[in-house]
């Protein structure tokens, strides 16, 4: 392989490295500030997004770049189309982290509320999916990328117990419409922020093992 053509591709890979290593941040700051109600990680979050375009920018560029100069094959260009996909996920995670933070600040005087209910628990899940997804593309494991897909029910079900009881919590109570219209669409988010995990996964099976692994549940919301 040619040195330039080798280094490129080592670059590409470092640069989605980087990506991870940012997004993973983000969601971590933007967790923590929605359960402990600390705004000024929810504004770090939303600051650094710009950063996240950024380097989502440069990727594409990346591989353009890649395409164009040179003609890949075989594993080379399965990098190359996996490269695309997981960064435009990572993008898109990046923006659940965004409006995760947002809703810091209108539910930070309802805590007790938020820990009534199991969205900590489906916040976790999806946050190790999004995490052992990286890590499955950092250490080409496809077995960790497989564990990522089969985890997305888990969150779908928490999902939807987490609905039922957020409407509950509502007839019951009218003061909790207001922060629980806000919970229902984090659980959105967060049911996003699985299957974008799960992108990330399918992309690396792709790349190790050259095999299409088509997740049904990604085009369809679900039914709570």
């Amino acid at each position: 392989m040619d040195r330039h053509f080798e280094k490129e591709l080592e670059n590409l890979r470092q640069r989605l490295v980087d990506m991870g290593a940012l997004v993973d941040c983000q969601l971590d700051d933007a967790c923590e500030s929605l359960f402990s109600g600390r705004s000024e990680l929810a504004r770090a979050v939303i600051e650094r997004d710009v950063e996240v375009d950024t380097m989502d920018n440069a990727i594409d560029k990346h591989c353009q770049r890649i395409l164009a100069l040179a003609q890949p094959v075989a594993v080379d260009l399965r990098l190359l189309i996996a490269a695309l996909q997981i960064n435009t996920q990572l993008e898109r995670v990046g923006d659940i982290a965004v409006n995760i933070a947002e809703r810091t600040r209108a539910l930070s005087g309802n805590i007790s509320f938020l820990s009534s209910l199991r969205l900590e628990e489906m916040t976790q899940v999806a946050r190790f999916m999004v995490h052992d997804s990286l890590e499955s593309f950092m250490t080409g494991r496809a077995a960790l990328a497989e564990r990522v897909i089969s985890s997305d029910d888990v969150v779908d079900n928490l999902g939807r117990e987490t609905f039922r009881a957020i409407v509950d919590a509502m007839r019951h109570d009218s003061a909790l419409i207001e922060p629980g219209a806000a919970v229902l669409m984090l659980i959105h988010h967060i049911e996003r922020m699985a299957d974008h995990a799960t992108n990330v996964a399918e992309g690396v099976i792709f790349l190790l093992e050259a095999k299409l692994v088509k997740h049904s549940a990604n085009d369809v919301e679900p039914d709570f």
